[in-house]
């Protein structure tokens, strides 16, 4: 699995979009300034994310885009998937090498890979938006995200339980 920058972007952008909204609309050249990603790339992963029911936009004067749900039920998985970011490590393993390679270590490495993408999309499906803030130790970033109205239950949000641990065996 790699994470290419349109995942690692459209992250990014939604954190900056949660901390500096404060309960109005943030247009996408502010968040392009802040975290020196091109508006036109901005525009295209917002697309994305609009479709996707992450945010909303607003129109007309003071419009942009706002969260289309409370950052702690916007999950990392989430925002990857809008964009279209492929987050399975054993996609290469299928196909071709998969009919030529009917061996017992080719069997137990896609079984391998396929638990890891399991825990994988496990743990960004538990990982929210207001996970990765509360997890800050800045503690200038903490006094700013706690000035925002929309970053509800900053402090008494709930919480993610660890994984639990997977049998990297058989596949589950």
């Amino acid at each position: 699995m790699r994470l290419t920058s349109k995942g690692r972007y459209a992250v990014r952008a939604m954190l900056d979009l949660t901390v500096n909204s404060n309960g109005n609309p943030v247009r996408l050249q502010e968040i392009s300034n802040r975290q020196n990603i091109s508006l036109h790339y901005l525009e295209q992963l917002f697309r994305k994310l609009r479709n996707g029911r992450t945010v909303k936009s607003v129109r007309g004067p003071g419009g942009g885009y706002v969260l289309a749900r409370s950052m702690d039920e916007i999950a990392v998985k989430d925002i990857l998937d809008c964009v279209g970011e492929n987050i399975n490590p054993a996609k290469d393993i299928l196909g071709s090498e998969a009919e030529s390679a009917d061996t017992p270590e080719f069997h137990l490495s896609k079984n391998y890979f396929q638990n890891l993408g399991i825990i994988m999309r496990d743990y960004l499906s538990t990982t929210t938006l207001g996970d990765l803030i509360r997890k800050s130790k800045d503690k200038d970033f903490m006094a700013k995200v706690s000035d925002n109205p929309m970053a509800n239950k900053l402090e008494n949000g709930p919480k993610t339980n660890p994984m639990a641990p997977y049998n990297m065996e058989t596949p589950l």
